[in-house]
């Protein structure tokens, strides 16, 4: 009887626990977690979209080289890689050293992992460009129509550093090309400067991820958090929040039209949409 009753609560349990894992990903998507989007189809063939995205793979505390493994976070790449490649644009993937770009581990969960995600790994064009990332040195960012900067928490350690970085966004934004970022990807434009040397972006609306996610995730160790560095760098810093900031969204153009930017992983799909609106003329 005793072993009877023991059995079935295990088996109560487990489906219980079963049932929770199934319907987690649903349970995200409901509260806001990578929110649908109703994107468009542009007619851009012959045009050109370059995704740019961190090199660095390690999580770690100033002066250590080991730690957690980290890198670009997959949707802020995959989600844009396809808005572009859908309305028929070339898309190169570039890097700050080239080479094969780290994909952080925890954003493939399968609780996280989106449909976009789940199609770019069994892209063996996507894969192999991937693999195989331009380093940014030896990209001319002028010729492209469109330059998307991908976030993730390896971002947090080179995008911003980056002078070479920040000279080529100077380039491409003297050469009126549309600049979008994601998440942590604001933060390759902090070194670009106009023609006078003052900070490009400062004084413009821009977003990025809030120092109350980086708190709420535990992540407070990275050299660069978005919101501090734009508001220091003299951007009007907007956003907007929930009981969670994972689960909040928001997306800012500037008002030149010539950044936009989304708080988050949740703004792949708007802010790229955006970006190919601003391009077509339809804002």
């Amino acid at each position: 009887m005793y072993k009877s009753l023991v059995s079935k609560t295990i088996i109560i349990l487990l489906s219980f626990l079963i049932i929770l894992a199934l319907s987690l990903p649903i349970l995200l998507k409901s509260l806001g977690l990578h929110p649908d989007f109703d994107s468009k189809t542009f007619k851009f063939n012959g045009k050109k979209a370059l995704i740019i995205a961190s090199s660095h793979d390690v999580l770690n505390l100033p002066g250590e080289v080991r730690g957690k493994p980290t890198g670009v976070a997959s949707s802020e790449l995959t989600v844009p890689y396809y808005e572009f490649m859908n309305s028929g644009m070339d898309v190169d993937l570039a890097s700050i050293k080239g080479g094969e770009i780290p994909i952080d581990r925890e954003s493939l969960y399968y609780f996280f992992r989106t449909s976009s995600d789940k199609k770019f790994q069994n892209d063996i064009e996507a894969m192999n460009k991937l693999r195989n990332s331009i380093i940014i040195d030896n990209v001319d960012f002028t010729d492209y129509d469109l330059i998307f900067i991908a976030g993730g928490w390896g971002a947090a350690y080179d995008l911003g550093f980056s002078e070479i970085l920040g000279t080529k966004i100077s380039q491409a934004f003297y050469a009126d090309i549309i600049i979008g970022a994601v998440c942590h990807g604001p933060l390759g434009l902090l070194k670009a400067k106009d023609k006078d040397g003052n900070l490009l972006i400062a004084g413009r609306k821009m977003t990025g991820v809030t120092d109350k996610q980086v708190i709420e995730l535990g992540i407070e160790m990275t050299p660069q958090h978005p919101e501090t560095e734009l508001r220091n760098a003299g951007v009007v810093f907007e956003s907007k929040s929930k009981f969670n900031d994972l689960f909040a969204n928001h997306v800012v153009v500037d008002d030149d039209q010539r950044f936009v930017t989304g708080q988050n992983q949740n703004a792949g799909h708007e802010t790229a949409q955006i970006m190919m609106s601003i391009l077509a003329g339809e804002i």
